[in-house]
């Protein structure tokens, strides 16, 4: 026992000065703000008054608001919808890269364009194109006898277009993780497959599906959390629009902080943002890797 002591004592010596920098760094970046905002959800706070203590006031208030309930309505379909159709998406460009797509450097750089934009200026870019009157979507879609998409006054119009947007935006980062993670799948498990007359449903079904799982679950598990926190796209194209239609739970906490200065209903609205991603991330996630499992065997 007193050897196994000593040891660790002599590890923690030896590695303590290198890593206390990073754990400083963590300390000071995430655990003392986030103690913070734990603190101050707790109290009543604006500009030009010192905080004082209600208690759970602020979280009654926030769960009793008809506009938080719809904001959490609104970021829950559209992260479900997008995240999801985002990951067919991701899964279907790259089996199709890994199976010798023709000109794959160009159509690489395609795929991987959207990711190197700025948000504003995607926003900007998109409104143009999407522009009820002007807009060159708008007038091909009207061209081709279609519904166009009325953004600025039909609010589930403006959630289809700050979904279309996330998933084009977002669509790179999930495609090159799970590109990676095809890539890395050694060519002779096909070959053997195809030996054994296995079709290639049977060989996505078998092979490539239970070996892309946990590139697929943590592609999953970090899109949850980020669009979860949802706000750019909807604060650029609609900002939360129109009469508070098209909030997101992070437009409906930006508001509570700074155009109605209450800095405590903001930071308990925060701390929901965080369970309730959480607990969306973690129960997807427990299913979809039950699913996978059952795959395998």
């Amino acid at each position: 026992m007193q050897t196994r002591f000593k040891r660790l004592r002599q590890g923690l010596t030896g590695t303590l000065p290198f890593v206390a920098p990073v754990h400083v760094l963590v300390l000071g970046v995430i655990v003392l703000p986030s103690l913070f905002v734990v603190w101050l959800s707790f109290q009543a706070s604006t500009f030009g008054q010192a905080p004082t203590f209600v208690g759970f006031d602020n979280y009654a208030r926030i769960l009793g608001d008809a506009y938080f309930w719809r904001s959490l309505l609104n970021t829950v379909i559209v992260v479900a919808v997008a995240v999801h159709v985002e990951l067919l998406a991701g899964l279907g460009i790259a089996l199709l890269f890994a199976s010798g797509l023709p000109a794959r450097r160009i159509l690489l750089v395609v795929v991987l364009a959207p990711y190197a934009i700025s948000e504003v200026t995607a926003a900007a870019m998109w409104r143009f194109l999407f522009d009820p009157d002007v807009g060159p979507v708008t007038l091909a879609i009207q061209a081709l006898g279609l519904p166009s998409l009325d953004w600025t006054f039909i609010p589930i119009h403006g959630l289809t277009l700050v979904g279309l947007l996330t998933i084009w935006l977002h669509l790179p980062f999930t495609f090159i993780i799970l590109y990676a993670a095809r890539l890395a799948i050694p060519k002779d498990l096909y070959e053997a497959g195809r030996t054994d007359g296995a079709s290639s449903f049977q060989l996505f079904r078998n092979v490539t599906l239970p070996l892309l799982a946990p590139a697929i679950l943590i592609a999953m598990l970090f899109r949850y959390i980020f669009a979860f926190r949802l706000f750019s796209e909807i604060w650029l194209m609609t900002q939360g629009g129109p009469a508070r239609t098209t909030e997101a739970v992070a437009v409906y906490l930006y508001l509570e902080a700074f155009r109605y200065n209450s800095f405590g209903t903001a930071a308990a609205t925060a701390w929901i943002m965080v369970l309730v991603s959480l607990l969306l991330a973690t129960v997807y996630i427990l299913r979809l890797k039950r699913g996978m499992a059952a795959d395998a065997r």
